[in-house]
């Protein structure tokens, strides 16, 4: 196999001229595969509460946790001058001597790397997390400069949940134990320990407790939480680095004896090779470039969620392993829904065939009253289900999964599964799920509860309800009706799949009837809703069209993409609401109120550019690169907000700020598919 070129993503400055609010904006992120992760911005400081070199992803009741906060690195050059690589900012007074010596910011296959100049010597930085573990090494090396440098480390260890406030104390009394260079904090027997060893020359530690006042977090100030907190320190690490010798602070909540089985220079060693496997074994159209970047930043979110022990037993009686996607970093746990609009996108363009397969398995055995689960809460193993539209997206994804996989097999084994959901709507299920026999549309809703994608909720106040028959999850109905359909015909069950046949083309004649307004030339959002008919102009109506079954009549399509395009298509997505509607809102920002009565009403979502991209290559099938070039915004942002990946939501409005998580599985997912599916054919 030949061997292919390494992706790098750099961005430079210039020493001593960097602009400190531009360096703080970036973000970086490492995962585990587990759902614990490293992240910070490029210059150092912490400015999320999420933030942290080391969160963990610990088991129920637990959730992750952020053991090791950040380093204040500190270095002393040979004329014993000092120069700061990072520390924290503090309420009223910020220190970033770091930035000024940062030059350069890049990602290495994914892996961040800081590159520092301090006279005339050059310092490079590492980070690293073991795929599978709780653990993450700090590397520093010294690429140029005669002499040694000095260089000591302060962790800050705050034992709190990654949501929590960041004022909330210490859980304990903070115990450090030291035994032949090995350090243990522990903070009672509730938590695991935190687990420290410098390799390096000259290497030391002091024990010199302190708690850092009013370190401040400017993302959480913005977003009007708590916004100062304390941060506690066991002492500092000293070390000497020379040309040809560099050093390594590994933290980690794993046993002593795993850590001695794995040394930091073999775990680099093998975690580049299993990121040189992951594109190799990516469609042809995304071994290289940009959508190679996107099959890295895809490998995020596909996680073994920790501490289902007894579902993992059950899975693996079947020969299965519990397998599930995180929906974006930093906040978010595992959502039905997501995982199910992702897993095209994550699992099969990339050719993780495997995981797909342990995905929707482990989904099916999660099945409850014909749902599966819209979230798991963190610190949870057990599932939430109110939600319309999750276990609807389930066939789409089974579909795209027996499509380019061929698995008949698991088919036949998901087939008793899907029957069943279906039968459960039918006849009605929780949270007013079920079909209205009258015309055979799939209506919802339930007092207290937002049960489709949209939905944002502030207190009691649920700010797009949209209870009733909404365009979208009818057009996932009458999906999954003729999905099934089909199946059951194959599998040799011709009269339920006639029975399925009568209901799909009654759904089908009555959205078309019901659904289509006239004034305006597009769908109707919802029908027969709280308020009546619902002739708000958004972008679910796409389905209707993208969906491999798509509902609508084609001699209507047209009508309704030019719509979309002309009122919702942006460079980074779909707005959630057209322009001139009264609750539009062209920014997300400020309180949490303040964004949630945004989130759904204009702002920008990146994933819908997938299905926009489909209902246009249904509706113009001869036109692939004008559907590539509403892609083109997309590598650029990858070095804006978390570099190597694709926020959340965008505002509605120019410039397209963007905002939300920084990270989020169905915005790289849809992109990366879209981006394969629209690539010119050499």
């Amino acid at each position: 196999m030949r061997r292919m070129p390494e992706l790098v993503r750099r961005q430079r400055w210039r020493a001593h001229e960097v602009d400190e609010s531009e360096v703080l904006k970036p973000e970086w992120l490492v995962t585990n595969g587990l759902g614990g992760y490293a992240s910070g911005t490029v210059a150092g400081p912490v400015t999320r509460r999420h933030h942290g070199l080391l969160v963990a992803a610990l088991p129920a009741p637990l959730g992750r946790m952020v053991l090791l906060s950040h380093l204040r690195e500190r270095v002393r050059l040979p004329d014993r001058t000092v120069g700061v690589l990072s520390s924290e900012e503090r309420v009223g007074a910020l220190e970033l001597a770091g930035p000024r010596s940062l030059i350069e910011f890049r990602l290495d296959d994914g892996l961040p790397v800081w590159l520092y100049a301090l006279g005339s010597f050059q310092l490079e930085k590492r980070v690293l997390m073991p795929h599978g573990q709780n653990t993450v090494y700090v590397r520093y090396a010294l690429l140029r400069g005669a002499g040694m440098l000095r260089l000591t480390l302060r962790p800050s260890t705050p034992f709190r949940p990654h949501h929590a406030p960041v004022n909330q104390p210490l859980p304990g009394r903070p115990v450090v134990t030291a035994t032949a260079g090995r350090y243990e904090i522990t903070v009672g027997e509730a938590l695991p320990s935190l687990r420290l060893e410098l390799h390096a020359a000259g290497a030391a530690f002091t024990l010199d407790e302190r708690t850092l006042q009013q370190v401040l977090y400017r993302v959480e100030e913005r977003r009007g939480y708590e916004s100062a907190g304390e941060l506690w320190s066991p002492g500092y690490f000293r070390l000497d680095l020379t040309r040809d010798r560099d050093a390594t602070l590994a933290a980690s909540v794993e046993s002593w004896q795993t850590l001695r089985a794995l040394e930091s220079a073999t775990a680099w060693a093998a975690e580049r090779q299993r990121r040189r496997r992951l594109i190799a074994a990516a469609a042809p159209q995304a071994r290289d470039g940009f959508a190679a970047e996107l099959v890295l930043a895809a490998d995020q979110f596909i996680i073994i969620p920790v501490g289902r022990f007894e579902d993992a037993a059950r899975l693996r009686a079947a020969g299965d392993e519990v397998r599930t996607v995180v929906a974006g970093y930093h906040w978010f746990t595992d959502w039905g829904r997501d995982t199910m609009i992702s897993l095209e996108g994550l699992t099969l363009t990339t050719g993780r065939h495997l995981e797909a397969r342990h995905i929707l398995r482990t989904f099916a055995h999660y099945m409850r009253d014909g749902l599966i689960p819209n979230l798991f809460p963190e610190g949870n193993n057990e599932g939430l289900y109110h939600t319309a539209d999750a276990t609807l997206w389930f066939f789409h994804a089974v579909d795209r999964y027996v499509d380019l996989v061929g698995d008949s097999a698991t088919l036949e084994f998901l087939l008793p599964t899907l029957l069943e959901i279906i039968e459960r709507h039918l006849a009605g299920t929780c949270f007013g799920i079920g079909m209205d026999p009258k015309d055979g549309l799939l209506r919802q809703g339930a007092a207290g509860y937002q049960l489709t994608w949209m939905d944002a909720k502030v207190g009691d106040w649920i700010v797009t309800p949209r209870h009733g028959k909404a365009v979208e999850i009818n057009a996932l109905w009458y999906n999954a009706l003729r999905l099934l359909e089909d199946w059951l015909i194959a599998a040799g069950d011709e009269v339920t799949g006639r029975v399925l046949h009568n209901h799909a083309e009654l759904a089908r004649a009555s959205f078309n009837e019901r659904v289509w307004y006239s004034q305006g030339g597009y769908l109707y959002d919802v029908v027969d809703g709280e308020s009546g008919d619902d002739p708000a102009c958004r972008p679910n109506q796409v389905l209707a069209i993208a969906l491999r079954h798509p509902v609508l009549d084609p001699d209507r399509w047209a009508a309704v993409l030019d719509t979309v395009h002309a009122r919702l298509l942006t460079p980074m997505g779909l707005r959630s609401l057209a322009p001139g509607h009264p609750d539009y809102k062209a920014h997300y920002d400020g309180d949490v109120r303040a964004r949630d009565a945004a989130y759904h009403q204009g702002t920008v979502w990146a994933w819908l550019i997938g299905p926009f991209v489909d209902a246009w290559l249904r509706t113009h099938p001869h036109d692939r690169e004008a559907a590539h070039r509403m892609l083109g915004a997309f590598p650029a942002h990858f070095a804006e907000v978390c570099i190597g990946s694709i926020s959340e939501i965008f505002d509605a409005d120019k410039p397209f700020t963007p905002r939300g998580c920084v990270a989020q599985a169905w915005s790289v997912a849809e992109v990366l598919r879209a981006w394969v599916k629209t690539e010119p054919q050499s």
